[in-house]
């Protein structure tokens, strides 16, 4: 990645309440970009983008908690709603209306199963931001840098299969001018990276074949330079899926966020 090294501003909504103040957005990080090496480097690409476009937003800092997608997965539903209770009193707490996650997990949970619980917010996905910025003139990309680069994209299933959202990351390679093929199950089609359900955080169940290995054989069946995704845990899981197939000098495995700030001269 040529991602410049230059400082990020990332202010937190307890300092701007000290201020007296309240940001447009809230940008929810979620665990794996809080705390996964790889995922970091999502979170770290669309903070850039943020302040490039001079976006007013805050972030929980250490208010934030996991938002309770793995625990829900996995059948711990008290312990879910403990997690969504707690947070849900910490932004109402200050006055969040819109947020914003790179991570389709906490993006379905925080939209889709937070209100119930009192939790009553305009929930974005980064594509979905990213795509408004670019149309609004805020950011600008040079196509130059992915133009005509073979290029397919996985539908993270939270994002796609789960809230119906499978054109703003696809206008966003639009955008640079990529050759973009389709795998045979993509959008409504779309197939797992094996990490949904909580299973990101166990080792799989015995079996012929695991689901990430399965799914990066179907996208280097038709061979990408870059499989693009919009899930810190799908980045992961195919990126797992590359080393085992040796086919790392070959693939790369980029976020959106990561190939926008790549072509915005970041």
């Amino acid at each position: 990645m040529n991602i410049s090294k230059e400082k990020i501003i990332v202010p937190t909504m307890a300092q701007l309440a000290a201020e007296g103040k309240s940001p447009e957005i809230l940008f929810w990080v979620g665990c794996a970009g809080s705390f996964d090496d790889r995922s970091k480097k999502i979170t770290k690409a669309f903070v850039r983008l943020l302040n490039q476009a001079n976006i007013d937003f805050a972030v929980l800092g250490t208010q934030e908690s996991c938002c309770g997608d793995p625990a829900k997965r996995a059948g711990n539903e008290y312990i879910f709603q403990m997690q969504a209770m707690i947070n849900i009193k910490t932004l109402n707490g200050y006055g969040v209306t819109k947020i914003v996650t790179a991570c389709p997990h906490g993006f379905n949970t925080l939209k889709n199963e937070y209100p119930e619980l009192g939790g009553h917010f305009e929930v974005i996905h980064h594509t979905q931001l990213l795509r408004s910025l670019l149309s609004e003139g805020r950011l600008n990309v040079d196509s130059g840098k992915f133009k005509g680069k073979r290029i397919t994209f996985h539908d993270p299933c939270y994002l796609g299969r789960a809230n119906g959202e499978y054109e703003a990351p696809r206008n966003l390679l639009q955008k640079l001018e990529v050759e973009l093929v389709e795998m045979k199950r993509s959008r409504t089609r779309g197939f797992c990276c094996g990490a949904g359900g909580a299973q990101f955080f166990k080792e799989p169940e015995p079996g012929d074949k695991d689901i990430n290995v399965e799914r990066v054989e179907e996208a280097i069946g038709i061979r990408p330079e870059i499989i693009a995704t919009g899930c810190p845990y799908c980045a992961n899981m195919l990126t797992d899926g590359i080393k085992a197939k040796n086919k790392e000098d070959e693939v790369q495995v980029m976020d959106i966020a990561e190939m926008i700030a790549n072509a915005t001269d970041l």
